[in-house]
C-alpha cells in the first residue's frame, strides 16, 4: 500500500501545518501528538517512513543517487512535518505555559472534544470485532490508565538522565492516547526541557533531541511490523488509548506539590470549592463541542480515512 502524501508545494505545506498541530499537542501535558497524527490522516504514513530510515535499509537507498534517496525515504513528508512540529514547539511554548496555568480547564476540554471525534472516527478502521479485538482495546485503556493517572516524581537533572527521558518521551509521543509532556512531568523534566526550548539552550535541545531520535527509529520498527502483521488488533489497542486519555484529559484537577506531585481529579462544584475559581462549565462544554465539530468537519471534508 502506498502510503506517501501528496508532493506538490500545497501538500507540502499541508504536512507542515498538520505538522504544527502535532507539535501543539505534544507540548500540552495529557495530549499526544500521535492523536493529531490520527486525527489529520498521517499516521500510518509517519510510522512507515521513519522505518525507512533503517540504517541497514539506507546502503539499498542511496543507489539512485540523492534524489531517489530522498524519495525512498519519503524525505519531503518528513521534513515537512518535523519543521512544522518544531516550529511549533519553539512558538507555542510561552503561550502553552500561559494557558495551562490560567485556562487549564477550557485547554483540556478543547483536547477532550478532538480525542473523543477522534477515538469515533478511528473505530472505523476496525472492521470486525472478536475477542481479540475486544482484548486489545482493554489493553490500550488499561496502559494509558495505568501510565497517565501515575503520581510525577521529582526528576534528576543531568544530560544521561535527559538523553534517557527523549527516549522514552518520543515513544509516547508518537502512540496516540499517551502524552510525551505528560511522561516527561512523571520523569520530573518537563519545565527544564520546555525552558530549554523557550532559552534556545542547544545543549540541553541537541541531547533531549538526541534521545528521541534513536527512540523513535527504533519504536517505528515495532509500529510498522504490527500493523503488517496485525492491523486490526493494532487500530484496536490504539482506539483503547484514545479513548482512555479522555479521562486524564479532565478538565477539573487539584495538584498538591511535595516529594511528588499529587493530582486529584473534581467534579465542578469541587474544583470551585477547593480553588476558589470558577469552574467555567459553560465554557468547558462549549469547547469540548468546538472539539469534536473541528474533527467531524475535517473528516466530512477530506473524506480521508484516519490511519
Amino acid at each position: 500500500m502506498d502510503y506517501r502524501s501528496e508532493a506538490s508545494v500545497k501538500g507540502r505545506l499541508t504536512i507542515f501545518l498538520k505538522g504544527m498541530a502535532m507539535g501543539v499537542a505534544d507540548s500540552v501535558p495529557g495530549v499526544s501528538g500521535g492523536t493529531i497524527a490520527v486525527m489529520v490522516g498521517i499516521y500510518e504514513e509517519l510510522i512507515h517512513s521513519l522505518k525507512n530510515l533503517n540504517p541497514v535499509l539506507l546502503p539499498a537507498h542511496c543507489k539512485g543517487g540523492a534524489r531517489q534517496f530522498w524519495i525512498n525515504i519519503n524525505g519531503g513528508f518528513l521534513f515537512s512535518l518535523l519543521f512544522g512540529i518544531v516550529t511549533s514547539l519553539y512558538l507555542s511554548a510561552n503561550t502553552v505555559l500561559y494557558l495551562l496555568e490560567f485556562q487549564y480547564p477550557l485547554v483540556m476540554a478543547f483536547f477532550s472534544g478532538l480525542v473523543f471525534a477522534s477515538t469515533w472516527f478511528l473505530r472505523k478502521q476496525i472492521t470486525h470485532w472478536q475477542v481479540r479485538e475486544f482484548g486489545f482495546l482493554l489493553l490500550g485503556i488499561a496502559l494509558t490508565l495505568l501510565i497517565s493517572l501515575a503520581n510525577p516524581m521529582a526528576g534528576t537533572f543531568n544530560y544521561f538522565y535527559l538523553f534517557f527521558c527523549g527516549l522514552i518521551a518520543i515513544c509516547a509521543m508518537i502512540l496516540p492516547g499517551i502524552s510525551g509532556a505528560f511522561i516527561l512531568i512523571l520523569l520530573g523534566v518537563y519545565d527544564h526541557v520546555l525552558s530549554a526550548l523557550r532559552a534556545l539552550d542547544l545543549g540541553v535541545i541537541f541531547v533531549f533531541a538526541s534521545g528521541c531520535a534513536i527512540g523513535l527509529l527504533s519504536f517505528a520498527h515495532l509500529l510498522s511490523w504490527t500493523f503488517y502483521h496485525y492491523r486490526q488488533q493494532t487500530y484496536s489497542f490504539l482506539t483503547g488509548m484514545l479513548a482512555a486519555s479522555i479521562v486524564v484529559l479532565w478538565p477539573w484537577k487539584r495538584v498538591s506539590e511535595g516529594e511528588s506531585t499529587e493530582v486529584t481529579y473534581l467534579s465542578p462544584a469541587g474544583f470551585e470549592a477547593a480553588t476558589g475559581q470558577s469552574s467555567q462549565l459553560l465554557s468547558v462544554i462549549l469547547l469540548v463541542v468546538v472539539g469534536y465539530s473541528v474533527v467531524a468537519i475535517f473528516e466530512r471534508i477530506t473524506r480521508v480515512r484516519p490511519s
